[in-house]
This record gives C-alpha cells, sequence and structure tokens, in this order.
C-alpha cells in the first residue's frame, strides 16, 4: 500500500479557489482502479494549509492514475502555492488501532 500525505501552503485568500479547481481530480481519483483514498482539504485550525491524504493498493494504481490525464487538456487555473511538504510512504502491514 502507498500513502502520499502532506500539506500546502497558499495564502489564505487563495486556498478556497484552489480546492475548487482540483475538485474533479478528486472525483477522478476516488473512480480511479486502485485508490482506496483521495483527500485535500482546508486545514481547520491554519488558514493557508491544505492537507493531502492520498492511499493507493499500489505503485502501479498511483503512477496509472497521474499518467491518466489528457495531455491535451488546459491546466487549471491555480493559485500560486507557497510552499509543499508532500511524502510517498510504503507501507508494509496494516492493522486495527
Amino acid at each position: 500500500m502507498i500513502i502520499v500525505a502532506g500539506s500546502l501552503r497558499l495564502e489564505p485568500a487563495d486556498r478556497d479557489r484552489y480546492l475548487a479547481a482540483v475538485a474533479d481530480v478528486a472525483r477522478q481519483a476516488r473512480e480511479a482502479d486502485g485508490c482506496l483514498d483521495f483527500v485535500q482539504a482546508a486545514d481547520p485550525i491554519d488558514p493557508e494549509r491544505i492537507n493531502i491524504f492520498e492511499r493507493w493498493e499500489s505503485d502501479a494504481a498511483l503512477e496509472r492514475f497521474r499518467t491518466s490525464g489528457d495531455p491535451g487538456a488546459p491546466e487549471p487555473d491555480l493559485p500560486d502555492v507557497l510552499s509543499a511538504e508532500v511524502r510517498r510512504y510504503r507501507v508494509a502491514a496494516v492493522e486495527s488501532p
């Protein structure tokens, strides 16, 4: 299992516009084969932060999704991301808490 997790930082005034612009990406990811979860959400405490969480069955499923878009499609009009700290984690075992 693969987990992609972290956060993005944007100007507070741009956060909602960013999330609206990427909402279709979340819908597409959740419908993709091998996607177990996909969330991009406003942090409830920090107005500059967007939390990222993705859970995939495998590296192959994640890469299939990331390369599945139409290369001729226009890029969404996104506000500038000030910084990003997002990492990929490889999970060897899953247990109940």
